[in-house]
């Protein structure tokens, strides 16, 4: 086999295990394209923004505030519940836990979020 011909042999083995490792990959995450949050477009997601921010500061730890995505051009019906279930305090720091709990398609899931904010300021989502 010429030393060209050699070549392009390797760099097409290379080429279909790079392919069939992407694929695997892909496959791994498979369990997630039923999931509620699969089926969530654009709109919804800023819809429950608004919703889980409102919560953040309408709610009282352990009420529970409901959002569905009706009117955002979605044509699966997605539901959530949101909870606080922890505010703690430190100095004008102020933080929140929340369970949300996405439905859609008989299927759910449970998100823990934290939120904190300093005084009055905007809520923002912490990296854990």
């Amino acid at each position: 086999m010429s030393m060209r011909n050699r070549a392009l042999l390797c760099w097409a083995a290379g080429g279909l295990l790079l392919a069939a490792a992407g694929g695997a990959q892909a496959a791994n995450l498979g369990f997630l394209n039923d999931t509620p949050i699969s089926y969530m477009k654009p709109r919804d997601n800023e819809s429950i923004k608004k919703a889980v921010f409102q919560a953040l500061n309408d709610t009282q730890d352990g009420q529970t505030a409901n959002w569905n995505n009706e009117g955002t051009g979605n044509s699966v019906k997605i539901d959530a519940t949101m909870t606080p279930d922890r505010t703690t305090k430190e100095g004008d720091r102020t933080c929140r836990a929340m369970a949300v709990v996405l439905s859609a398609k008989g299927q759910s899931m449970n998100l823990h979020p934290l939120f904190c904010r300093q005084g009055s300021g905007a809520w923002q989502l912490q990296k854990r």
